[in-house]
């Protein structure tokens, strides 16, 4: 992939526009990620970095970010979710693929509650849907791998990053992850597109996408990124 390095906020945010596809850690392909071109500076270095820009970011390009590889976090863009999206749903809208059994209750009521809240945060998600342990130990279980699984298949992603502020106004802790879903955020950007194409066709141009981004990557390698657990024939 061609060299760049992340120092600012407008690299970033540049670097998501150009790649199109941008895994924030550190994966199997080697130097396929924010993690292994950010100056030290910009990763865990003592100023504002990565982690804190990964909100404005998201809201700057108009990219989806969630869990889309290896339930690992990364950008992809307006230009390429849509292939990604449907790719990844096989081309079916969360209702369907729950009338045709590819989708359990739990996943359905998660996603219903993400869709009807958004933007919504991870906790008010837990609250309103029951899954924080009261003190007699109730509370429904699966949250965590749930959402992940939603954010894999393009259902849900992270629109922003909300920050808890002190008495005077100054964010302090890691950033809270706000949830939505792509039609909620992208609209008719999203709609008009996720389905235009055949889930086989939208594998080959992200395919392609790739092998020209990493050309020295074996095609196994490519194939396991983009398809991830739920590997199919293409």
């Amino acid at each position: 992939m061609k060299d760049f390095t992340v120092r600012t906020r407008a690299d970033l945010t540049e670097a998501v526009n150009t790649i199109g596809i941008l895994p924030l850690f550190r994966n199997r392909i080697p130097g396929f990620s924010v993690e292994e071109h950010a100056a030290p500076s910009a990763w865990f270095g003592s100023e504002e970095g990565v982690w804190e820009w990964k909100g404005p970011v998201i809201r700057e390009s108009g990219c989806a970010y969630g869990k889309f590889f290896g339930n690992k976090a990364a950008f992809v863009s307006a230009e390429w979710f849509p292939d990604l999206a449907n790719l990844r749903r096989d081309g079916y809208d969360f209702d369907a693929r729950y009338d045709d059994g590819l989708a359990s209750a739990g996943d359905l009521f998660l996603y219903n509650l993400v869709n009807d809240s958004a933007p919504v945060l991870t906790g008010t998600l837990k609250e309103t849907g029951g899954y924080k342990k009261s003190a007699s130990g109730d509370g429904k279980k699966g949250f965590e791998t749930r959402l992940t699984r939603l954010e894999h298949q393009c259902y849900v992603i992270i629109r922003d990053f909300v920050y808890l502020r002190d008495k005077t106004g100054k964010p302090y802790g890691w950033g809270v992850a706000e949830y939505t879903t792509p039609e909620r955020e992208f609209g008719s950007a999203f709609t008009d597109r996720v389905y235009r194409r055949m889930p086989e066709e939208s594998y080959a141009r992200l395919k392609e996408r790739l092998s020209i981004l990493l050309p020295d990557a074996p095609e196994r390698e490519l194939e396991r990124f983009l398809l991830g657990k739920e590997r199919r024939n293409a």
